[in-house]
């Protein structure tokens, strides 16, 4: 029910969804009136694949995270997170507010053993149509040296899990690669990871390295981290917006621009922020995706394929798994 456009555009991402992943099963939560047109809509194989829950309350996107958690307890996103905790669901999606959603999935889910605060991660682009992990993103602005280090190893286990990159290579945000740059905070987490063989650790990385350097999973603070991918996306649609302005302005350029086409259709796929949507809470007792608020219905598919490999994988067994070895380790 949340999100800036209304519940019609997640909706239309779970039409494609249940059309593009044919083992998905989908519980729809939210009130009957915004799901009735789209249950009618479906074909009678897919609508046995769904089932649809009425919730009579709404969290707003201005909500506070207090009052969600506290005086909401049948709205949609609630239920979705209780549905999570209950195992009748192996992953949750929400397009809802951000910190609702964070303060009601820790208080439902509780982090798995050995984790003291979860993270919000996700992918962005890299060069030659790769792609790199980032966390935190904002789930915990304040964070210390072994909240960095469990990030490190919790990031390491979705890159492995989700996109199959063997002994995927971890790197920590700092303002230069040299040992002696850097906080106390971060210098403590970089002798942690040092001391750790379970991580593949190569180091410190600067922010331009994080779409062109060799790491596959970038690991900071949340404060950091937000600051970063907001401006990686603020980047990402100027360059596009420009790009666009710069095809139409003489005829001479309208020109080139179509013999450009395909090369422009090729960068737009690369850098195009939809395909990027979908923060996984990680680091609870279960899979919790935020989708942006603002997203298409595009994008809104995006987040749910990120929360459907999550559950094919079982990540969060996975990374109970590596923490229960790193700690026997320490």
């Amino acid at each position: 029910m949340g999100g800036d456009h209304g519940p019609h555009v997640l909706l239309l991402a779970a039409r494609n969804s249940l059309q593009k992943l044919p083992k998905l099963q989908l519980t729809i939560c939210g009130h009957a009136s915004a799901y009735a047109q789209f249950s009618d809509d479906l074909d009678v194989k897919t609508r046995l694949r769904v089932d649809f829950v009425d919730c009579d309350e709404v969290v707003t996107m201005t909500d506070k995270p207090t009052t969600a958690l506290r005086k909401k307890k049948r709205s949609s996103m609630r239920k979705v997170i209780d549905l999570v905790k209950s195992g009748d669901v192996q992953a949750c999606v929400s397009s809802g507010n951000t910190g609702a959603l964070m303060a009601i999935a820790y208080y439902v889910l509780k982090t798995l053993p050995g984790i003291s605060r979860p993270a919000l991660i996700s992918w962005l682009p890299k060069g030659q149509g790769k792609k790199v992990l980032l966390l935190d993103l904002g789930a915990s602005v304040n964070c210390d040296a072994e909240g960095l280090f469990q990030y490190a190893v919790m990031g390491s286990v979705l890159a492995e899990q989700c996109s199959h990159i063997h002994e995927p290579k971890v790197a920590l945000l700092n303002v230069g690669q040299e040992d002696i740059k850097g906080n106390t905070l971060v210098k403590h987490a970089d002798q942690l990871l040092r001391d750790c063989p379970s991580v593949n650790y190569i180091g410190y990385v600067e922010g331009d390295e994080i779409f062109s350097g060799d790491a596959d999973v970038v690991v900071t603070d949340g404060f950091t981290g937000n600051i970063a991918l907001k401006s990686s996306e603020g980047i990402a649609k100027l360059v596009i917006n420009e790009i666009k302005q710069a095809t139409i302005e003489t005829f001479f350029a309208r020109l080139l621009s179509k013999l450009a086409l395909p090369l422009l259709k090729k960068l737009y796929q690369r850098i195009n922020p939809d395909q990027y949507n979908g923060a996984s809470l990680i680091g609870l007792r279960g899979i919790v995706v935020k989708s942006h608020g603002n997203a298409s219905a595009e994008a809104c598919y995006y987040a749910i394929k990120q929360a459907y490999e999550e559950a094919e994988n079982a990540v969060p067994d996975k990374i109970k798994t590596k923490i229960e070895s790193v700690l026997m380790e320490h």
